[in-house]
């Protein structure tokens, strides 16, 4: 004897079901400096109307968000507040880099600019221009929903996989760093 379901009963895999949720229900904290920020309000402003896909609640609360927007250049003075937001944010977290800055430091070569965040925190999606247009945001969170439905558990264990638990390149001390220092400043 076949059990018949009434019409508005849904069966589905609990992961999915947290995955559809997680991916309509993005909630955005944007770090954005000079023109890439900008475009980055336009995103959210009435033209574009990010709303239309799950993700018009700018939080600037990162306990409150699971999607960082870095939009724009990073300068060395900001990465600890930079990278301190995002450890602040819960589990799943997501990040975009939007803009030639944020992905490679673009036109700034030079000692205080970053050279891409991806040595800091972790990038899922990179947006590439300079400023990129809103258009191009747009669909980089459509293609990280899309990431998000295929690639999520409701455990969360694609985030405990190696490769986003290791400390970044960056962040990792050289062995003969102390040796340089005491070598150009003897102490007396």
């Amino acid at each position: 004897m076949a059990l018949e379901l009434p019409e508005n009963v849904v069966v589905s895999k609990l992961d999915e079901l947290a995955n559809w949720c997680r991916k309509n229900s993005l909630w955005p904290m944007p770090f954005a400096t000079a023109c890439c920020g900008i475009e980055l309000m336009a995103t959210g402003a009435s033209k574009h109307d990010l709303a239309r896909f799950g993700a018009e609640v700018f939080r600037f609360s990162p306990r409150q968000c699971d999607l960082m927007i870095v939009a724009g250049r990073v300068v060395m003075k900001m990465l600890p507040v930079l990278q301190r937001i995002w450890q602040q944010m819960h589990e799943p977290k997501w990040c975009i880099s939007m803009g030639a800055c944020a992905s490679t430091g673009g036109v700034f070569d030079t000692y205080s600019v970053v050279q891409g965040i991806d040595r800091f925190i972790p990038v899922d999606m990179y947006v590439p221009g300079c400023p990129p247009r809103p258009e191009q945001l747009i669909q980089a969170i459509i293609d990280l929903q899309d990431k998000i439905q295929r690639e999520g558990t409701l455990s969360g264990r694609e985030f405990e996989t190696e490769a986003r638990q290791q400390m970044k390149r960056a962040l990792v001390e050289m062995p003969g760093l102390t040796m340089l220092d005491s070598a150009r400043n003897p102490t007396f």
